[in-house]
């Protein structure tokens, strides 16, 4: 079964493979910097910006924009999601709009986003709420439209009210769901925020890849999207150490914490 801490261990040695190919082939073939820099020349930059405490104040500005966007976008989703999956008659007219809000691209919008909200931090916040509003709303509809009738059935012959049957049968068989959409949406959110950065921002790891772009400085441009992957990461493994905190119940979180697929087991 592949886990544990042989797993890590290839994972790291896969790593240092393609960082390994990576360096040779560049210094063997001559890549110009400008085009592709070496591992080695993106981890000296890393250093220093590190050590010069820049890349630290741009990662903070950059993930506070994300979790506010993030936790902006998700409540108002699942607020949306609940009311439209509760009520036809709120989907038929509300949803249409929503859709087509959602088909605009943000990219186009990020410009309108900074003139009306300026560009501090409040621009970043909107534009990333708005990128991770539309998943998270969509597996809310699916996710409460997915519980049992008969279970429902059953709780209205119990004489229970529209609140118990949405606490009790609802909610608990669409939180799989959600948290399938909170994973997306935590991505979004940062994917939102840089985005948002580039086009007009005073700090963060998005401005200063534009920065860094004006100046040819490849390699740092490089390790700013290292430190972004990292950052990717990390929210993507919190939101999921969460889920299995609170999805401790469910079938296929007990099937993932049992390891790897049957058709894994036994490779080296």
């Amino acid at each position: 079964m592949i886990g544990g801490v042989r797993g890590f261990v290839l994972r790291l040695a896969m790593i240092a493979v393609v960082i390994g190919v990576w360096e040779v082939a560049v210094r063997t073939l001559d890549v110009p910097a400008y085009i592709l820099p070496t591992p080695s020349s993106i981890f000296a930059a890393l250093v220093r910006g590190i050590v010069g405490g820049l890349y630290v104040d741009h990662l903070w500005t950059t993930l506070l924009e994300t979790l506010l966007g993030f936790l902006t976008g998700s409540v108002l989703a699942f607020l949306f999601g609940t009311v439209i999956a509760m009520s036809r008659r709120v989907e038929y007219f509300l949803y249409p709009f929503i859709v087509m809000f959602q088909s605009m691209p943000k990219v186009a919008l990020a410009p309108l986003i900074v003139v009306w909200f300026g560009l501090g931090i409040a621009s970043k916040v909107v534009n990333a709420a708005l990128v991770a509003f539309f998943p998270l709303m969509v597996n809310t509809i699916v996710g409460l439209r997915s519980a049992d009738e008969d279970r429902i059935d059953l709780m209205r012959s119990l004489a229970a009210s529209r609140v118990q049957i949405f606490r009790m049968v609802q909610l608990p068989s669409a939180l799989p769901f959600i948290f399938a959409g909170i994973e997306i949406a935590m991505i979004f959110a940062l994917i939102g925020a840089i985005v948002a950065e580039f086009v007009g921002a005073e700090s963060g790891l998005g401005m200063l890849i534009e920065s860094m772009n004006m100046t040819m400085d490849v390699a740092g441009q490089f390790s700013v999207l290292f430190i972004l992957s990292l950052l990717g990461l990390a929210l993507n493994g919190s939101v999921a150490a969460l889920r299995r905190r609170v999805l401790f119940w469910d079938p296929s979180q007990k099937a993932a914490s049992r390891g790897a697929r049957p058709e894994l087991e036994g490779l080296p």
